[in-house]
């Protein structure tokens, strides 16, 4: 898997916790760790769990306060 960069214009609209991690450059365990523990707001469908763009930018927002 190649590393994704992004600036916060350039997210997508929804994201995958794997492309989350990428985004945040931390790994997938950190990243499912904030999304378990309901730092980050969360879609799930079934088992698919999906990142809006929205509660990334609340998160970055939140976290660098």
């Amino acid at each position: 898997m190649t590393q994704a960069t992004y600036t916060p214009a350039e997210i997508p609209a929804i994201l995958t916790v794997p492309q989350l991690a990428d985004f945040l450059n931390i790994g997938r365990n950190a990243a499912y760790d904030l999304v378990n523990s309901n730092q980050i707001k969360v879609i799930r469908i079934g088992k698919n769990i999906r990142i809006p763009r929205h509660a990334v930018l609340e998160y970055l927002s939140t976290s660098a306060a």
